[in-house]
């Protein structure tokens, strides 16, 4: 009788140790006073580290950041990875080749990623500017730009997760009946016309875990903003804090200043905003489908 518990027990101390414990000490420290340098030592201030954050006008600016990037960066990437995936999914030659080679972006580590496109957007000889100064167009301050330094990261996550997305929805593609398209192809019906009205609705579970996911990885940027320029301009999310992300402040307030108690508000605010956007998608999808019947 106590054997299947046996069998589960691995993965429930494993999240216990790595997952909740450390999601409610944060919880903890997010209620108290605690640096850095003291980490024996907290004092209770209650909601004080929420109120601190939610009053600073640069957590408003990284919250705003972090939805654009996230926007501009899952709606493209989404929409090509759908695209390859309809591809891929009609008989090819070396199919197996072209799988490969759109995830290769997905095995790359975020730190070669980064520095390799921060060397593309570099505004003095970088590669994109050469060309764009190539065919007539003047130098561009990908970094030092409002909206330019959000297109250079979302260029940089398009790119990493576009194949990884596209291959999720290949697999989803492959379980759909092939019943389906032969009676829309009996009926007329042309690949077009399969996609949108087979393909599609059949893909929509598939589509909102991404989004989700998708979501997720937004709320979560670190890498890429920290090192498309680099150093202290990295830290802080460019000179004007134009691409400051959630994460990027977390940073700042925890490991930068040494204020692990706002740190770990900011953690929990981010846990709140990706539930909150959790909800809303469940609540879209789940009338998607009733309005599917």
């Amino acid at each position: 009788m106590a054997s299947p518990y046996a069998y589960i027990a691995p993965f429930f101390l494993i999240f216990g140790a790595f997952g909740l414990y450390p999601l409610l000490y944060t919880g903890w420290i997010a209620l108290h006073r605690v640096e850095m340098t003291g980490l024996d030592q907290s004092e209770w201030v209650g909601w004080e580290n929420f109120s601190k954050i939610l009053q600073d006008s640069e957590f408003w600016t990284a919250v705003f950041n972090t939805f654009v990037i996230g926007v501009i960066s899952t709606v493209p990437q989404l929409l090509v990875a759908l695209g390859l995936a309809h591809l891929l999914n009609y008989k090819l030659r070396a199919s197996t080749f072209w799988r490969t080679l759109i995830l290769t972006p997905y095995a790359t580590s975020v730190a070669t990623a980064a520095l390799v496109f921060a060397l593309v957007f570099r505004a003095d000889g970088g590669l994109l500017n050469w060309v764009l100064h190539f065919v007539g167009f003047g130098n561009t301050d990908w970094g030092n730009g409002e909206w330019t330094s959000k297109i250079a990261i979302s260029v940089i996550v398009i790119w990493r997760w576009t194949g990884y997305n596209a291959l999720i929805y290949l697999a989803a593609m492959q379980s759909v009946p092939t019943e389906l398209y032969e009676a829309a192809s009996i009926d007329g019906a042309t690949r077009w016309q399969q996609f949108r009205k087979v393909t599609i609705p059949s893909l929509r579970p598939t589509i909102l875990f991404t989004i989700v996911i998708s979501t997720i990885g937004s709320m979560q940027l670190f890498g890429e903003p920290l090192l498309l320029q680099g150093g202290t301009l990295g830290s802080i999310g460019g000179s004007e804090h134009q691409y400051e992300t959630l994460s990027i402040y977390l940073y700042n307030y925890g490991w930068k200043l040494g204020h692990l108690g706002p740190a770990a508000a900011v953690a929990w605010t981010m846990l709140a905003l990706l539930l909150l956007i959790a909800l809303i998608n469940w609540i879209i999808g789940r009338f998607m489908r009733k309005s599917a019947v």
